[in-house]
């Protein structure tokens, strides 16, 4: 395997994890508080566009993570944007176990 192919394997990886302590806290905690609604919005438009990107070039290695982080960070962005008691419904049906 090539070390281009290595690194942006890891690369993938990372930014597509990157996402998964955020939403998960948001899950366990029911509070979006201290999140940023327009720097999420700025990032779900970001992976919009590299999807868009790599749909063009035909570029799996693109497409494939940045539509599992364009995922997280919509889930991030609406649940940031959702009245309080819908974002305790979707968390709980998420992770019932939790109470308020």
């Amino acid at each position: 395997m090539e070390t281009a192919t290595i690194i942006g394997s890891f690369a993938a990886i990372a930014s597509t994890l990157s996402f998964t302590p955020q939403a998960w806290k948001i899950i366990k905690s029911r509070s979006t508080k201290d999140i940023s609604a327009g720097m999420y919005a700025l990032t779900v438009t970001g992976f919009a566009l590299w999807i868009g990107y790599g749909v063009m070039l035909k570029q799996w290695p693109l497409i494939i993570p940045n539509s599992i982080c364009l995922l997280l960070a919509a889930f991030i962005l609406t649940m940031k944007l959702l009245p309080r008691p819908k974002r305790e419904k979707v968390a709980d049906a998420l992770d019932p176990d939790v109470k308020a």
